[in-house]
């Protein structure tokens, strides 16, 4: 009996074994796409006023801390921050609370692809990091100067001319390489940032809407 031959279709594996390496190609390719896309970017270096990990930049040696996670895009924060900027300065400037900022960026679809948020909040980064002494300057200049919601907004070289407006001219090549555009939408979410102003209390969130939070955060800046 005649025993019948068996025939490996060697085109047919060579296609599969292609196939593979192409899926596992695209696979490292969205693999890596995905990665930068929620990479931190560069790591800013701490000083006394600014803790690159937490993004906390802070004011005053109160018992108290408040904290103010804020998007230099939203109007609300902007009238967050002409309603209560001062006081919160002067309860810190008095050692009653301490103050931290953290500059943070959710609203980049509304700067035309842009990215205003992320830009603006690396270029408070900058001076965070370079300038820590004007930071407070640079960021009531930020908000008096605060585009209009789908505008392209502000471009890095008139972020760097505000900068230098407020004597922080160290951060302007930092601003202009937008050396820290990730850091702010990294914070957001690592601090699980929804809205913008998010105002914590010993680490307590508030409800701004809540008469009792509220209560609880002008109780420790009046």
């Amino acid at each position: 009996m005649a025993v019948a031959k068996k025939n490996t279709n060697w085109f047919a594996v060579g296609v599969s074994a292609a196939v593979v390496v192409v899926l596992i190609a695209l696979g490292g390719v969205v693999w890596f796409m995905n990665n930068q896309a929620t990479s931190p970017g560069a790591t800013p270096t701490s000083n006394q006023t600014f803790d690159a990990k937490t993004g906390a930049i802070s004011f005053g040696e109160g018992k108290d801390e408040i904290a103010v996670f804020a998007d230099f895009q939203c109007p609300i924060c902007k009238s967050f921050e002409d309603q209560f900027g001062a006081d919160l300065e002067a309860a810190a400037a008095d050692g009653r609370i301490t103050l931290s900022y953290h500059p943070i960026a959710i609203l980049d679809r509304y700067s035309q692809g842009t990215e205003y948020s992320s830009r603006s909040a690396g270029a408070a980064v900058c001076v965070a990091e370079s300038n820590p002494d004007k930071y407070l300057d640079f960021a009531k200049a930020l908000f008096e100067n605060q585009p209009a919601e789908n505008s392209t907004g502000l471009t890095n070289a008139q972020l760097v001319d505000i900068a230098k407006q407020v004597g922080a001219d160290d951060a302007a090549s930092c601003i202009t390489d937008d050396t820290y555009r990730k850091f702010g939408a990294a914070q957001a979410k690592a601090h699980d940032i929804k809205g913008t102003p998010t105002v914590e209390v010993n680490g307590k969130r508030l409800n701004l809407q809540d008469a009792a939070d509220m209560k609880t955060f002008t109780d420790l800046i009046s």
